[in-house]
């Protein structure tokens, strides 16, 4: 029996890996790097779950209708204007496939599926890069091509800084008047739920937005995510996709998810407090650098001589903390780091680790 490549992905989360790899129990592990509610997921999805089980005898509801519905509602808009799939990672990779575009252009520094699912499509890739001055969010209209497929983080990834509104809007008609498209990814943006680009749908029929249920709601494992559009893009992406992709189970947790308006409140609160607080302290400690951001997450610079971010990264496994070396980002390099913004005590353990590891 041949065993799969043993490589962690270019991105945060892989907890199985690690444990793996240090041969410890994955509880052990407190996992900053991948950006996930530290509330876990709302308290209706046990029951959702229970309740679905029943009908899994059943192949799921390919259309997914009812989360469709119940996403129509909660965001303003039509079901026709909805595309549920496995995860947002799955719709990148199906709009790279779908739309054939003659050519990929990535507003760096960005996720890396942006890349990989062009790469898988046979898609050429150019970049338009961002600035560390400007906390690495877009400061110009890029220029596409006709046929080009944009993706735009919003907000950015991995500074979580927004994208100013007029200039989104001026993209969006750039685009468009090229004959282009626009991936607006918006997976982190129901921390912000009011500068979702959403209302703006209606204007740009080439525009798509990404969103996701795995950071907001702390359901990664399920992987749920959906894509908003103009009807017939909508239409022409959903032909492509393949059958079944969104499980029972899923489809269920989303309609729990939504639901739930009093831990999304809860959320909000709890994350604005504890990012203020982790920023303060982070900013306090001499070596480190962080960024300003509106979402669940802080990207943060070390500025301590010698020091890179792929060896902190081991020095903070020593305490069984997990945090995201950046330096594999686009635009980024060996100084730049990321950590998700979890509870008090789990934010405290954070800084006093990272405070031992940069005395050595």
């Amino acid at each position: 029996m041949t065993d799969l490549p043993d490589k962690t992905p270019p991105h945060g989360g892989d907890l199985y890996h690690l444990a793996r790899t240090l041969r410890v129990n994955l509880g052990d592990l407190l996992d900053f790097s991948a950006n996930i509610n530290p509330l876990g997921f709302p308290p209706g999805v046990n029951d959702a779950v229970q309740d679905a089980l029943r009908e899994i005898v059943h192949y799921p509801d390919r259309r997914s209708l009812k989360l469709r519905a119940a996403l129509a509602a909660y965001h303003h808009l039509t079901a026709e204007e909805i595309l549920v799939g496995n995860g947002s990672t799955e719709l990148i990779y199906l709009v790279a496939r779908a739309l054939r575009p003659r050519r990929g252009l990535i507003v760096t520094p960005a996720f890396s599926e942006y890349e990989h699912a062009l790469d898988v499509a046979r898609v050429p890739v150019a970049f338009h890069p961002t600035g560390e001055s400007h906390n690495f969010t877009l400061q110009e209209v890029p220029e596409p091509q006709a046929g080009d497929l944009v993706f735009l983080a919003h907000p950015a990834s991995p500074s979580g800084a927004l994208l100013d509104p007029e200039l989104f809007l001026r993209v969006a008609a750039r685009v468009e008047a090229a004959g282009a498209y626009l991936l607006l990814d918006e997976a982190f943006v129901d921390f912000v739920e009011e500068a979702s680009s959403k209302i703006h749908l209606g204007q740009f029929p080439r525009l798509m937005i990404l969103r996701s249920f795995t950071k907001f709601f702390g359901i990664p494992g399920m992987r749920l995510g959906f894509l908003l559009g103009a009807p017939e893009l909508v239409a022409r992406l959903a032909a492509a996709q393949e059958p079944w992709s969104v499980n029972t189970l899923a489809q269920a947790m989303g309609l729990a998810c939504l639901a739930d308006l009093e831990y999304m409140s809860r959320t909000r609160t709890l994350i604005g407090q504890e990012r203020e607080f982790l920023f303060d302290r982070l900013a306090a400690v001499p070596g480190l650098t962080p960024f300003p951001s509106v979402v669940n997450y802080l990207l943060v610079k070390l500025t301590r001589p010698g020091l890179t971010a792929a060896a902190l990264r081991e020095r903070m496994l020593a305490h069984r903390i997990v945090i995201r070396d950046a330096s594999n980002f686009r635009g980024l390099n060996e100084r730049f780091f990321r950590i998700a913004v979890r509870g008090r005590q789990e934010n405290e353990r954070l800084l006093q680790a990272l405070k031992q590891c940069l005395q050595f």
